[in-house]
């Protein structure tokens, strides 16, 4: 029986963390990123906490981390989320686990707002958000253009019931 867990990401994760990015790049829904950073700029846009990976029997099946939305100090408490799962493992319940535990760790960490911003078309990463309490703030209409089509994007906030208050 395998066992699977939820635990902090550190730079040995970072091959199977840069190929599960790149598959999430590779579906075009995703990102707007079009290629896959080095480490050193990966980790450079993230907060040094909030890194997640899940591992199954020691092997990466998705990631979820985030960034700071400013360097102004009063968004200290605001984030954006990032969570990608590898191919082999979409549909199994990975992205609610990793969210959920984002989330947890956002708020031991001082995190009031989490935000994401997910394309309009990615119904399935919308509802994930949904169901982990964010809500639709508003649409972005045709905000950037990826491989010739301009594509929307759906804001969505969560805030925090204890920190920030």
């Amino acid at each position: 029986m395998s066992t699977l867990q939820v635990a902090p990401m550190n730079e040995q994760h970072w091959p199977t963390v840069r190929e599960i990015f790149a598959q999430g790049i590779a579906t075009g829904t995703a990102t707007f990123e079009t290629v896959v950073p080095s480490w050193e700029e990966w980790n450079s846009r993230h907060l040094p906490t909030c890194r997640l990976v899940d591992l199954r029997d020691s092997e990466v099946l998705g990631w979820a981390a985030l960034s700071p939305v400013s360097v102004r100090e009063v968004y200290r408490g605001v984030a954006e989320v990032s969570v990608y799962i590898a191919e082999s493992a979409r549909g199994r319940g990975i992205g609610t686990t990793l969210l959920a535990a984002l989330i947890v760790e956002s708020e031991r960490n001082g995190i009031w707002t989490l935000q994401a911003t997910i394309f309009a078309e990615n119904s399935i990463s919308i509802r994930l958000h949904e169901k982990a309490g964010f809500r639709i703030v508003g649409t972005r209409e045709r905000i950037g253009c990826l491989d010739d089509r301009w594509l929307d994007t759906v804001l969505m906030e969560r805030r925090s019931s204890i920190v920030g208050y």
